[in-house]
């Protein structure tokens, strides 16, 4: 027998987008709320993470609205100096149990059922006791679409002989002594984090292979940093951005402008990228990884032995000293996007770029005040995650779209404005009325709108037709 439950809202998932969904929730109405997870504390992905994981963008876009995760300094040290705190794995994961014990089960509204293996309609059973809960909600809202990967608990998708030291990169600071050479396989955000922490641990980068199977596009991190101090960086970034998508005569010459301006850096400038998946870097994260001479582009690695790795382009030999770190975990492995307004489901997904935790925010107030799925989903539109370099066209357009369509919104503007997340809304704001400088760069900004969303359109219509 199952015991019965009753809610108006069913999340699914208690990691940053349902966190942040609950907390809009249980701040705007006075429904009641059931969470459901799969592990012992919130979270969602960050209780798998790897020791040395931090933040890629500033803290103070992350989080729930109604606490704040940034200290709200600027970093003295590292490669982040000068710029906005990163808060680490170790603190998000603090920060999550924290909001869930003093923010969200004080209210009354929350109830939480961690270690509980959700099976569907309405169904899920604990982990360790085996009791078995049936919840009838007004609504269901899945946390779990998008399906965050990480290292520790992902599958290589190819084969690792018998003899090769093979570990994900959560291992590396249990490492006890040398190793004849560091072969980091993948070139993502995780790849580059690998990358980095060998070189801060001591670890010559001549010493390291770095197997990049496709070179990226990277976002530079000081185009996304809090408060007016940092206006030129970010809106300023974003009104270059937007200049260059309106001024560019082919999607080659839109990438080379965007660069030109300093919205996107690479690793290599005589390797043209084809991925793009938003990874966020500093300038001196950058230069680090440059020193890294070995790398190897030959497409994805199919197997590794103890005297070779056979990649898809040839081989490259090497040893059973050799230690192999794996960064190949795709960090979403769900990019289809589909409505996030359904009857009685909601599926939280990106409505602006780079912004998970502001997006479940946005989408939960929207249905909070919204009355039919018809308006819910025009005002939420889902800007699709990217994986290959063009997929940057879509993603632009409908993030523009979708700051139009709330710009017109006297309501949504007011909430944009109060909200923390939503660093940009303030920033602009806060421009005194008789600084000519920033006003310029508001103008600017306004200009080009327009012409850079119908460029994309073109873009777009050339590629899909292609």
């Amino acid at each position: 027998m199952a015991t019965e439950l009753a809610t108006d809202y069913l999340i699914v998932g208690s990691g940053a987008v349902g966190m942040a969904f609950a907390d809009v929730i249980i701040s705007e109405t006075d429904k009641n709320v059931v969470i459901v997870d799969r592990f012992a504390k919130p979270g969602g992905h960050w209780n798998s993470a790897y020791p040395f994981v931090t933040l890629h963008q500033p803290s103070q876009f992350y989080g729930v609205s109604s606490r704040e995760l940034s200290k709200g300094r600027i970093d003295e040290v590292g490669l982040n100096r000068g710029l906005s705190d990163l808060a680490s794995g170790a603190e998000v994961s603090s920060y999550y149990d924290d909001v869930m014990r003093h923010t969200l089960l004080p209210t009354g509204q929350v109830r939480y059922f961690p270690m509980c293996d959700y099976r569907g309609d309405g169904n899920f059973e604990h982990k360790l006791s085996g009791e078995h809960f049936h919840v009838t909600p007004h609504m269901t809202v899945d946390c779990t679409y998008l399906n965050t990967t990480v290292p520790s608990t992902h599958t290589p998708n190819f084969e690792v002989g018998v003899g090769v030291q093979f570990m994900p990169l959560n291992d590396l600071p249990k490492l006890e002594h040398a190793r004849a050479g560091y072969v980091v396989v993948g070139g993502g955000k995780t790849g580059i984090d690998a990358v980095l922490w060998l070189i801060d641990v001591g670890v010559d980068p001549d010493q390291i292979t770095w197997i990049v199977s496709r070179d990226a596009w990277l976002l530079n991190r000081k185009n996304a940093q809090p408060g007016l101090e940092f206006f030129e960086n970010t809106i300023g970034a974003q009104a270059n951005q937007f200049e260059a998508i309106a001024s560019s005569t082919s999607v080659a010459d839109m990438f080379d402008r965007l660069e030109a301006c300093g919205y996107f850096l690479r690793l290599d400038t005589a390797v043209r990228p084809t991925m793009f998946h938003a990874a966020t870097i500093s300038e001196l994260e950058l230069a680090e990884l440059q020193r890294v001479k070995n790398i190897v582009r030959m497409g994805r690695v199919q197997t590794i032995s103890t005297d070779e790795i056979v990649l898809d382009g040839g081989t490259v030999p090497t040893t059973a000293e050799h230690l192999f770190i794996d960064c190949s975990a795709s960090a979403i492995s769900n990019l289809e996007p589909k409505p996030i307004f359904e009857d009685g489901l909601i599926t939280p997904q990106t409505v602006r770029s780079y912004q998970p935790a502001f997006s479940a925010a946005f989408v939960a107030h929207i249905d909070a005040t919204r009355e039919t799925v018809e308006e819910k989903n025009h005002l939420c539109q889902v800007v699709p995650l990217p994986n290959a370099d063009l997929d940057y066209l879509k993603l632009t357009s409908a993030f523009m779209v979708n700051q139009f369509n709330w710009g017109q919104d006297p309501e949504i503007k007011a909430w944009l404005l109060a909200n923390r997340l939503d660093g940009f809304s303030q920033t602009i704001a806060a421009v005194p009325k008789d600084d000519e400088a920033k006003i310029a760069i508001l103008r600017k900004l306004g200009d080009n709108a327009f012409p850079a969303v119908a460029k994309l359109g073109e873009y777009i219509a050339e590629y899909e037709s292609a």
